[in-house]
């Protein structure tokens, strides 16, 4: 893994939800980091409803986040709804955490 998606990682590990005290990427929201030569990065992510209070928000703060990132040209955020969010796709620290 390069260090540039290692410090984006890092970023995105800083946002929580609000209603889970888990950061969105132990979670499992964050589905796909992709840089370019360019160093533009491509994200996919999704939420854990398509209900979600925070979907026109939290989509938008990874992506600030993201370009505040040392190196970051540009940020494609790509919110996707497929295949669902489910809790298996939480890391095992996040489970932990909630005791699942």
């Amino acid at each position: 893994m390069s260090d540039l998606k290692k410090k984006i990682i890092l970023e995105i590990k800083k946002i929580y939800d609000p209603e889970i005290p888990v950061n969105i990427y132990e979670l499992g929201l964050i589905y796909n980091i992709g840089i370019d030569e360019k160093n533009k990065v491509n994200i996919d992510m999704t939420l854990t409803s398509p209900n979600c209070p925070v979907a026109e928000s939290l989509p938008n703060s990874v992506k600030e986040r993201v370009l505040k990132v040392d190196g970051v040209s540009d940020v494609d955020l790509n919110l996707v709804w497929d295949p669902p969010w489910d809790k298996d796709k939480m890391s095992e620290a996040a489970k932990l955490e909630l005791n699942l």
